[in-house]
């Protein structure tokens, strides 16, 4: 690879990093072309963008952004592979998923809204993540309670009310 190809690859990466809030990092090396085919149908069902990348280029483009990637570059050894994603926990899923039937792909390390996790551990948090469509609709299910509430306590007090004035009305009979 040439100095230039190298170039547009790292401006590539670069704007790749600066565009996507979340960023995972994994290990799928020993995967054989099926199964990494298999992964990789995955990602794009679960719109995650899945590219292997050279740990020295990476690091170059993680440098050239504006974020802080932290401890992550100390996780470029051996294979990496770089999965973005717009939902922060979709990687992970599919990630956690996969591995369900295989042993790989192990997670080196995540950048997720700001936040570093670096190890393999963190992968069940990061499953925990809830996407910012999940917390709209746990905000809009506590809103609503408080309604739903208010609306049956008027049904069964109306309820009660027209049962007492029904009782009262039948012993004056």
């Amino acid at each position: 690879m040439t100095r230039e190809e190298k170039s547009i690859v790292i401006k590539d990466l670069t704007t790749k990093l600066a565009d996507s809030s979340n960023v995972y990092l994994a290990d799928i090396s020993g995967l054989n072309a099926s199964l990494t085919s298999d992964l990789r149908r995955a990602c794009f069902k679960a719109d995650v963008k899945l590219m292997v990348v050279k740990n020295t280029l990476l690091a170059k483009a993680m440098e050239s952004t504006d974020k802080d990637f932290g401890e992550l570059t100390g996780t470029l050894k051996g294979s990496t592979s770089i999965m973005l994603s717009e939902t922060g926990n979709a990687p992970a899923k599919v990630i956690k998923n996969f591995r369900k039937k295989n042993e790989k792909p192990i997670l080196k390390g995540a950048y997720v809204s700001e936040s570093v996790y670096v190890g393999d551990e963190n992968l069940d948090a990061l499953v925990d993540i809830k996407s910012k469509e999940e917390v709209i609709g746990d905000i809009i299910g506590l809103l609503q309670s408080p309604a739903k509430n208010v609306v049956s306590a008027l049904k069964s007090g109306g309820g009660k009310l027209s049962g007492i004035l029904k009782t009262l009305s039948q012993r004056e009979e």
